[in-house]
Parts: C-alpha cells; structure tokens; sequence
C-alpha cells in the first residue's frame, strides 16, 4: 500500500540513489571547504546579504576551495522580474568570483546543478519519496480555514504556534484512508513526521557563536507545498547535502530555524554540514541599535555607494574590518598588498555583530584612494565621472595629461595625500585646473589677510613678470617667492615673524595663500608649485585677468 500511495502521490519519481550516485563526494584537498551563496531572487544585493556572500568567498578561496551561487526560488509569489541577473551582476561587480552556479536565468556552470531550485523538483521528490516510505513524512489535508483555527487556539492557551501532537489530525492516517483523500481530490501538502521531543536538547557548536543549544523541534514542518514546490528548509538540506556544502555561512536570523535543519539532516541521514551564523550588520536609531534595513537605510543599497563614487574595493576592505576584528590592524600595516593575501578565520568574527560606521567606511575610501597610483586613479575618475558628472568627464578627457599631473600631487610617496574620500569629492577639489570651469563657476576670493584688490594685483604682476620662471625647481620658485615677500615688506622667516609681527606686512606664508587665492579661489590645495607648474605662465596671467575684472 505504502507504494501505492508513493507512486500516487509521484507517478514518475526516482530512486533517491540515483542522485546519490550523479552527485559523488567532491573530490577535495586537505583543508579545502565548500561554500554557498544561496539568495531568493526578490530584488538586488543589499549591504547585508553582499556581506554574506563576501565571506563565504573569501573563506572558500582562502582554502582554494570551491564558493558557489545557488539561487532559491520556491517563493516565486516574491520574485522579481530579472533578479537572477540582478544578483549575479551585483557579485560580479565586486569581483566576488562564482566557481560554479548559476551566471543567468539560462546558464550555469558545474557538475552540481541545476542551481537553481524550482529545476531540482524532481530530485526533492525522491527524497521525501524516501521519507513517506520509512513513514517520516505525510500528506496533510488541514485547510488554511483550520490552520488559522488552530493557531488562534495556541495563541489562546500559550502554547507553541504549528502543527504538532493533538493538532496534526492527519498524522496517523492509514495509507488507504490517504489515498482515499486523494483521489476524491482533496487538497494537500506534505509534512514531516517529526520524531523530536521539544523537552530534548540539541546541542551544536556554531563557527561563530560557539556552543549553542535549543530545545529539539517537534513540529511537523511542511516539506512540500501544496504546488508541488518544497520549502526553504527541506531545499536547502537536499542541495547542500548532493552539492557537499561543507561550511553554511549565513545570517544569524536563521538561528531560530536551526533544529529544524539539524533534524531533517538527521532524518534524511545526510552528514552535517558545519554552521557559521553572522550576525547582522546594525545601525543606530535614535538612541537604540537595530538591524541595517533596505527598506529604510540608504546606507543599505549598493547603488548609494557607486553613485557616491566609493570604490567597490573600500567597500570589501570595510567588510573585512567587520568580519575579522584583525583585519584592519593587518591593513595598516599593509596599506598597498591585495587582501587576498588576508586569510579570513572563523575566530576572529565577533558573535555580537557590528553597528555600521560610515565615518569609518569615508575613512577607509579616503586612505585607499591616497594609495591609488595616478593612471588607476584616473581611470576609476573615468569610469565614474562618464555616469555621473559628463561635464567633468568630458574636460578630463580633453586634458588628461594635466588631470593626471594633478592628481600625482604629493601621491606618490611614503605618506601621500588625502584628499578625497569619495569620487563625488574630486570634482571640488579639481575644477580650478580648467578654464572652462574657473570663468564661469562663481567665485569668491577670501585672502588670508587684509589687503586691498590693487595691492594683490601689484603683488602677482611683480611675481609673474620679475620672478616666475616654468622651469624652476621647487627650491629655485621657493627662494624667489621669498624674494617678492622681503621686496613687498613681508617676513620671509617664521620665527622672526612670530617675534616680530608688527614690523611686517604678513609673512611668506601669506604671500603664498595670496598667490593660491587668485589662482585657484581656495585658501587650502595640493602643493602650489606643482599648480603653477602644470597651468603654466599663460594660463596664471589670465587668472590675473580675470580676478582684475
């Protein structure tokens, strides 16, 4: 009868060992793990999720084991149109490198597949096919109308919400009463005839979080939906089981549903695999902590990043200093090696989760892009400029020697300068070195002392006629700027100016910021000699101009 029922219910099924033999133990090295990326498609990778996947790729690839993509889509009421595409651009997008699963809604790579879940409904047959056969599993005829009964009376008398002891009403059913059901076409799902006792313990020591226990389930959970489709929780321990997931890396809101996993592992007789749960990346609410949300948090998305103009790279550096709290000790000492080089260990990932820090996050970008050499700075300028700032874009193209000079000032040296955060930032601190921008952009000039239009206009004239030269050195232009100050009253010695200030008019330093203001209408820039340097003699005389005007 038992066979009757299966062949009923499964007309076409498979011996689960015909699985068990396509799907062999992969043949690893000594210390090899195998990871998972395994989302819904529902939209686009978040901060939260994109952390997920970060580290169990990094902890595969620091093994040089195997970090695949499978995507879990037996929810398909919340998928989205083109979600698989979204994910898989999003990860290739920060260079977080697939080794087999899914690349797009049609293609996949991999010995291991489909990678793809509502393509395995064959495969999830057969093993609950196994499970009704050892009588682990039952058809459940309860209506939705009796299941909300049901939780009204458990929320009622304080008991534990499911289906379970005196509320699984079809549990028992003998097989003929079963089929009986079924074929006077009464709608059902099938659930797990769980063998637990909510008064035992599990007991399992997460990667993470360490020793961890729980009350054992006792539920008898839905393992296939009433469209044939399974569950989240009885997918996953199928394909982590055929595709030999070694280490599950994932969010610690599943902690909850853990002896539900460990059971069905148990009852399937599969070998557990090894749990690692993150906790969630947090952000502060008002006075109170809560979890980095995409629905509320622009610091959540992606998207705000690149539009920002944050490198993909800081923001997997920013990751790392949440994942290892020895990573960012690491960095500073190693400012300028690839973080592949980094090895993630398990040890190091604090089991209380961290509250986001932007500043932190600008801090990292800003050290990151100081270390940048110019041409690869110029590039990624480039590639962000052409989405975001065309205008810029269009100058930077047109003067790309002088844009690369300028942004080599002070770059390329033990402690280089910092003066971007953000690609967003460069704009404001470059728009001066083009003419097209300095005569139209308004400006204000505010020079470090008090001094009059017709003495700034005398000051730059002698300097340009009398002293400028484009082919001084740094020291040779430092001395005749000290030439012009002495020659218009100012201190050419700090010290003495100090001791001394009334004698004086200002001192070189003013003259300098004079100089710098005309030129540039800032009071603070990159290495004026350079500036000069690359605008040359012609271009000065013409910011001369048009402060006059």
């Amino acid at each position: 009868m038992k066979d009757e029922l299966i062949k009923k219910i499964f007309p076409n099924v498979k011996d689960y060992t015909f699985y068990e033999e396509k799907y062999p133990e992969r043949e690893l090295g000594e210390g090899k793990i195998v990871t998972r990326f395994a989302p819904s498609p529902t939209g686009f990778v978040h901060m939260g999720s994109l952390f997920s996947a970060f580290v169990a790729s990094k902890a595969a690839h620091d093994t040089n084991g195997v970090f695949f993509l499978r995507i879990e889509d037996t929810d398909q009421k919340r998928e989205v149109e083109n979600g698989i595409e979204n994910i898989v651009r999003d990860l290739n997008n920060f260079d977080i490198k697939i080794d087999e699963g899914v690349l797009s809604s049609t293609e996949e790579i991999g010995s291991y597949g489909p990678y793809i879940q509502s393509k395995r409904k064959e495969i999830y047959e057969s093993y609950v096919a196994r499970l009704l056969k050892e009588g682990l599993a039952y058809p459940c005829f309860l209506t939705e109308e009796e299941i909300n009964t049901i939780r009204e009376e458990q929320e009622r008398n304080k008991e534990e919400i499911g289906i379970y002891g005196k509320y699984a009403k079809y549990r028992d059913l003998t097989d003929e009463e079963i089929l009986n059901k079924i074929n006077n076409g009464e709608k059902y799902v099938l659930r797990l005839k769980s063998p637990g006792n909510i008064n035992n313990k599990v007991k399992i020591k997460d990667l993470i979080k360490g020793e961890l226990e729980f009350p054992e389930n006792n539920l008898d959970i839905v393992l296939i939906k009433s469209d044939g489709l399974p569950t989240y929780h009885f997918a996953h321990a199928i394909d982590d089981h055929l595709m030999h997931t070694t280490h599950i890396i994932r969010g610690d809101e599943w902690l909850s549903s853990l002896p539900i996993h460990i059971q069905l592992f148990q009852v399937l007789k599969f070998k557990l695999p090894k749990y690692a749960h993150i906790s969630p990346i947090m952000i502060m609410d008002g006075d109170s902590k809560r979890k980095l949300s995409k629905r509320k948090d622009k610091e959540a998305a992606i998207s705000y990043y690149h539009e920002l103009g944050v490198d993909k790279d800081v923001i997997k550096l920013y990751l790392l200093t949440i994942a290892n709290s020895n990573f960012e000790e690491w960095y500073l000492a190693n400012p300028r090696e690839d973080i592949n080089k980094f090895k993630f260990d398990f040890k190091k990932v604090s089991p209380s989760g961290s509250l986001f820090d932007m500043e932190k996050l600008l801090n990292i970008s800003k050290n990151y892009m100081s270390y940048l050499n110019k041409d690869l700075f110029y590039e990624k300028l480039l590639e962000y400029t052409k989405e975001y700032d065309k205008e810029l874009y269009g100058l930077i193209v047109k003067y790309k020697e002088r844009t690369i000079d300028f942004i080599n000032i002070e770059r390329e040296r033990k402690k280089p300068r910092k003066d971007y955060s953000s690609f967003s930032e460069v704009r404001n601190n470059i728009w001066y070195m083009f003419d097209e921008l300095f005569i139209k952009e308004d400006k204000e000039y505010v020079f470090p002392i008090d001094i009059s239009k017709e003495d700034v206009n005398e000051l730059l004239t002698k300097y340009l006629d009398n002293y400028y030269n484009e082919d001084d050195s740094e020291e040779e232009w430092f001395n005749k700027m000290k030439e012009l100050a002495q020659e218009f009253g100012y201190a050419t010695d700090m010290k003495d100016y100090k001791e001394n200030s009334n004698k004086y008019k200002g001192s070189i330093a003013d003259v300098s910021n004079i100089i710098r203001v005309v030129i540039t209408t800032k009071n603070t820039t990159p290495n004026l000699y350079n500036i000069m340097k690359i605008l040359g003699r012609e271009e000065l005389y013409k910011r001369l101009v048009i402060f006059n005007n």
